[in-house]
């Protein structure tokens, strides 16, 4: 496939703007963005992407932390053949994943970087400040930070999870705004690199992958760590089992994301979650896929990490160069726990405000999932303002829990291609 070299716009998008039409904007350059930007342009649809390439994966994860999905539901998406994780490890020489093989962030991340190179083409690092409706007629006027302003036919946001960080209440007053070894709390996405807290008591909050993975890399960089989970036990998944008979197979039918019925179900047919009960939908959001460690994690935390069920944490404040968190224990007994940080590992909330780039007025026309902050979508993943798209995270309460995955990008990036060109 033909690309644009560094700097240089491609011929499509030239075409195009010789004869007056905007390109389509793609805001962020992580799976789903690049994803969407493949199909938009194999389908001949100029296209500008801005964003940090792979840019999550580089920053908002620590060294050493491995992906929780299989090779299988790693794949990004391009509408020809070839570009697959597999496509990828065996152009470079490198043996194929398999189930049983946890795949390294950084293994991911490089393929994203040779996916834009070879199907994407540029990604211009431009930060998009705002997205606006013109004041007449259709489309949108896009800013950027190098003060640059673009007409676009039709804006994608595929910003995953930036921004979207939650702290619970709790601890969000103690948050400071950049993270450090000095910060006394932070979360997860925060860092790169756990070994800064080597020696020091780390109290890590939440109890799924990202908690118990961090508990684990702090344990091996030196640090006192402990995790407080509010659930009464800690789930973890169970190693695949290549071989299963048919009966199990029928009972519990594989997917992308795990056994069993319902996400085979949510997994084969997307588009049709969107025609459950908006309390229906809700639920599945809330509820598939629930905290829980990856399979190769569990002998890495169970008898070498203290893992602490039942205990909420209630309150915090300062002490000294400590923090004093208040925690709420199984019978409803109070206790005081003093520790040098505290790594808040307790997910993602899904909220039209934290995307500043959007105009007032246009968060204002966008309607949003009943019980939500996350926006409402049509079957082509467009908002009810025209022209305007939102997928990954964002789209999960609309289309089910497979949007929070890699395993989406198919999904999402070819129902959003063919809806933009046929319009």
């Amino acid at each position: 496939m033909t690309q644009s070299l560094p700097g240089q716009r491609p011929a499509q998008e030239q075409a195009f703007a010789a004869h007056g039409r905007s390109p389509v904007v793609v805001v962020g350059a992580g799976p789903y963005g690049l994803s969407v930007a493949a199909h938009l342009r194999a389908a001949g649809t100029p296209v500008r992407i801005f964003g940090d390439v792979m840019g999550s994966w580089r920053h908002a994860m620590a060294t050493g932390m491995f992906l929780k999905s299989t090779p299988a539901a790693t794949d990004l998406s391009v509408p020809v053949p070839g570009g697959r994780l597999a496509d990828f490890r065996r152009e470079h020489g490198e043996p194929e994943l398999t189930e049983l093989t946890p795949i390294p962030c950084d293994v991911f991340v490089r393929y994203g970087q040779w996916f834009q190179k070879r199907y994407v083409g540029e990604v211009e690092p431009a930060r998009v400040t705002a997205v606006e409706r013109p004041a007449s007629g259709p489309g949108f006027l896009v800013r950027l930070d190098d003060g640059q302003e673009m007409a676009a036919s039709a804006v994608v946001v595929a910003t995953g999870l930036n921004g979207l960080a939650h702290v619970p209440e709790e601890l969000r007053q103690m948050v400071p705004e950049g993270p450090g070894p000095r910060a006394r709390v932070s979360h997860t996405s925060q860092h790169t690199d756990l070994s800064v807290y080597a020696g020091r008591r780390v109290a890590v909050v939440g109890g799924g992958q990202s908690a118990l993975e961090s508990a684990a890399l702090l344990h091996e960089a030196g640090a006192e760590a402990q995790v407080l989970v509010r659930e009464r036990k800690v789930l973890w998944g169970m190693p695949p089992d290549l071989a299963r008979p048919w009966t199990q197979r029928l009972a519990k039918p594989a997917s992308p994301l795990g056994t069993g019925w319902i996400l085979a179900a949510v997994c084969a047919a997307p588009g049709s979650v969107r025609w459950c009960p908006p309390a229906a939908r809700l639920l599945l959001f809330r509820r598939a896929l629930g905290p829980s460690g990856g399979w190769w994690l569990r002998d890495r935390v169970e008898g070498v990490v203290r893992v602490r069920t039942a205990r909420r944490v209630t309150g915090a404040a300062e002490s000294g160069p400590a923090v004093r968190l208040d925690v709420a224990g199984p019978g409803g007994e109070r206790e005081s726990l003093t520790v040098d940080h505290v790594l808040a590992a307790t997910g993602y909330r899904l909220d039209l405000a934290a995307l500043p780039f959007l105009s007032a007025s246009v968060r204002r026309a966008v309607a949003c999932v009943p019980g939500s902050k996350a926006p409402a979508l049509r079957g082509t993943f467009e908002s009810s303002v025209p022209g305007l798209y939102f997928t990954g995270s964002l789209a999960a309460p609309m289309f089910g829990p497979m949007m929070r995955f890699v395993a989406g990008t198919e999904f999402a990036a070819g129902r959003i291609a063919r809806h933009i060109g046929a319009a």
